[in-house]
């Protein structure tokens, strides 16, 4: 099934339009708490279309993909004490939730930074930050660097290949979206259990 080569075709002729700023900060920020779409998806083609506002894009992906990650945040502790907590009551499982916020607090700012970076589903790890009690400025920290990573490698390559890398990428396009796509329910999955 060819999905991701039409997909890209439309997201670039998305990005030549007049409003495709708005659109990839908005995409940036509904990706980062519930949307499934990557913001890569939208970033690479921009870049290859407008390559000297490559460091803008990057920037503006960045920073809306961080307040949407905030967002998520919000959702996960906000939530949690409506929704999670009864289901935890429900089920018994005080002591299993404790210990998996215990080893969350310890590591979920590496945790964050790397789904940040990854192709690792940035949301999930939005929302249990917050559903977990993630410290507030670690979190954001941690976003900051993970998705300024992610977003100003995309950039840097694309602006330095330039029309050499969309030749290839237009080739690669439906492995590379069927392979973000299996990822996500790996780490779904992984994080499921």
């Amino acid at each position: 099934m060819r999905i991701f080569g039409t997909l890209y075709d439309k997201v670039l002729e998305w990005s030549r339009h007049r409003h495709a700023e708005r659109y990839l900060a908005a995409l940036s920020f509904a990706e980062s708490s519930f949307f499934p779409v990557p913001t890569a998806f939208m970033l690479a083609p921009m870049v290859l279309a407008n390559r000297d506002r490559a460091w803008w894009l990057a920037t503006l992906a960045t920073i809306t993909s961080v307040a949407g990650g905030v967002l998520g945040y919000a959702i996960g502790y906000f939530v949690f004490d409506q929704v999670g907590a009864v289901i935890i009551d429900f089920f018994g499982k005080q002591d299993a939730f404790q210990e998996v916020k215990e080893r969350f607090l310890k590591d979920g700012v590496w945790l964050v930074l790397l789904a940040g970076v990854t192709p690792l589903p940035y949301k999930l790890c939005t929302l249990t930050s917050g559903l977990l009690g993630l410290a507030l400025l670690p979190f954001v920290v941690a976003s900051l660097i993970g998705r300024a990573g992610q977003f100003f490698i995309i950039a840097i390559v694309l602006w330095w290949g330039g029309p050499k890398i969309e030749k290839h990428l237009r080739r690669w396009m439906e492995i590379i979206g069927w392979s973000v796509i299996a990822l996500a329910v790996l780490a779904y999955l992984y994080f499921r259990h």
